[in-house]
């Protein structure tokens, strides 16, 4: 018999799970990264949207209305004036566009946390799909008011709200699929390379939008409302939710091992039951919360998980009762200002580049790409390290406490030429989306999916949206703060973003200091 080819001996090597698995990581980093696609455009056509312009003695006709509409009599597809787009060409636009941003965020905060109550009574691949053919909609209806040659600010503002709103069918519904597909074994790693779409999709957004920025900022927008919704429609013809939607068999349990429920992870085969009694009372106070809401189910029993009636048949927990699982307020509380800074980078650098480093808009929109780059490490290195010392509060804490200190060197050095810039661009990226990624993918998916829960989706579902929702407060904030601050110079901005890093350690605190406490007991009693 002839050997199989190493190829065949390849693909024969992994189960049928295994291959479903992988499909289903890859198909649900690709969705969500068009997701951040969709939202790059925006912070890349901010330089071509508002230009610097001559002085106005320079123009010789008796006030700048005129001249705009002298311009606006030439009907033609290209910027309406030499200081942009009107109406984004006035003096205040750092306000109008910091208003566009806050628009979007404002409505995408809002959103997600409805988003996690009407998600848990729909089909995932029903919701998202229709999430995202509305996304690719209002994203290409922004790019529509070039092509129309429309000029009203609140045309533009009224698509960003729209497209906030439909932006959050996303997040609970792909992260609700991924912890579906995966268990607790060494999820900081594999979500931390899963999350690495958050970059990715920025940094293709940024390279698609730059490409037509100068020419015609217009496409910028359509040409990524058409890719994610061709992916809505990807979305539609392979999304499995779960496994046993195709017989394949429940992912692998980590309850032998290990307990985690992303403030704290203990061994539960420790033969000494008082070296973990520190430990155990969190897990104690989080199953009696949980008891209520088991209780409430209509035929509830130990199959629950082995079927998939029982799965089909929880009801989910209540907001309420989400809220008092331990760790998530922190959590939450954390992202809030952890995501404030992630957002203003992502809204705000290329311009801030444009400003800095005078390049025109797209080289700025190409060099911003390297903020993700650094992110793509910096989330890897969070779930690696969190996942081998066991602990994810602390992990987020140190992250956070190098960001604040880097953010000053980089308003410091990124003014001493480009080669500092690139270097600084990496570092930071690397801090500041860290902890943000850990956040929102491990901790949301470890708290979302504790035992007590018996694998029921829709809890899982609540609690992202909790946690994502209250991260996107602060993102709805961080922009319209830097459009507010940067006027009096950008270094104040910076010192903004130092606050709120600080704020983020400061409310897990707490959750540190009892993952340190947990820790020194275990190793007290094990010594013993």
């Amino acid at each position: 018999m002839a050997q199989l080819p190493p190829g065949i001996r390849f693909i024969t090597s992994f189960s049928r799970d295994q291959w479903y698995r992988a499909f289903i990581f890859t198909l649900t980093f690709f969705l969500y990264a068009s997701f951040h696609l969709s939202r790059k455009p925006i912070s890349i056509v901010k330089g071509e949207l508002h230009k610097h312009c001559a002085a106005s003695h320079e123009v010789e006709l008796s006030s700048y209305r005129e001249y705009a509409a002298q311009i606006q009599s030439v009907k033609k597809l290209s910027n309406a004036s030499q200081c942009g787009w009107e109406p984004f060409d006035k003096n205040n636009y750092k306000q109008l566009l910091g208003a566009l941003d806050y628009s979007f965020l404002c409505a995408y905060a809002i959103g997600m946390y409805l988003s996690g109550i009407i998600g848990e009574r729909l089909p995932i691949r029903y919701y998202l799909t229709v999430g995202m053919l509305a996304s690719g909609l209002f994203t290409a209806m922004f790019g529509l008011g070039y092509f129309c040659n429309i000029h009203n600010l609140w045309f533009y503002i009224m698509a960003q709200i729209a497209n906030g709103l439909v932006q959050t069918t996303g997040w609970p519904s792909v992260v609700t699929c991924i912890g579906n597909w995966f268990g607790k074994g060494r999820r900081g790693l594999i979500m931390g390379i899963w999350n690495s779409h958050t970059s990715v999709g920025n940094i293709l957004g940024s390279l698609i939008a730059a490409y037509w920025v100068s020419t015609c900022w217009g496409l910028s927008f359509v040409m990524p409302g058409v890719i994610i919704a061709v992916m809505g429609i990807v979305c539609f013809l392979f999304l499995i939710e779960h496994p046993k939607d195709i017989s394949c068999s429940c992912t692998p349990s980590s309850s032998s091992k290990a307990f985690l429920n992303g403030a704290s992870r203990f061994r539960v085969q420790m033969p000494t039951l008082n070296a973990k009694e520190t430990c155990k009372s969190q897990d104690s106070e989080m199953q009696h919360l949980l008891i209520d809401s088991e209780n409430s189910m209509t035929s509830q029993n130990s199959s629950t998980v082995g079927t998939g009636e029982g799965r089909h048949g929880t009801s989910a927990i209540s907001f309420l009762g989400a809220l008092r699982i331990p760790g998530v307020i922190e959590f939450s509380l954390c992202l809030l200002f952890a995501k404030l800074v992630s957002y203003t980078f992502l809204f705000w650098l290329p311009l801030y580049i444009t400003n800095v480093e005078h390049l025109d808009a797209k080289r700025a929109g190409d060099l911003s790409t390297l903020f993700d780059v650094g992110g793509i490490f910096g989330g890897i290195l969070a779930g690696l390290i969190s996942d081998r010392l066991e602990k994810r509060a602390s992990t987020c804490g140190m992250m956070l406490l190098l960001a604040a200190p880097t953010l000053y060197m980089f308003s410091t050095v990124s003014k001493m030429g480009l080669e500092a810039t690139v270097v600084m661009l990496l570092i930071s990226g690397a801090l500041v989306n860290g902890p943000y990624a850990l956040i929102t993918t491990a901790v949301s998916a470890d708290l979302g999916t504790h035992k007590s829960l018996k694998g029921n989706a829709r809890a899982l579902s609540t609690v992202t949206a909790i946690i994502d929702g209250t991260g996107s407060v602060g993102a709805a904030l961080g922009p319209l703060l830097a459009g507010l601050i940067s006027p009096s110079g950008w270094n104040n901005v910076f010192y903004m973003l130092m606050v709120a890093d600080g704020c983020a350690l400061l409310f897990l605190l707490h959750l540190i200091q009892k993952e340190l406490r947990c820790n020194a007991d275990h190793t007290l009693f094990k010594e013993h």
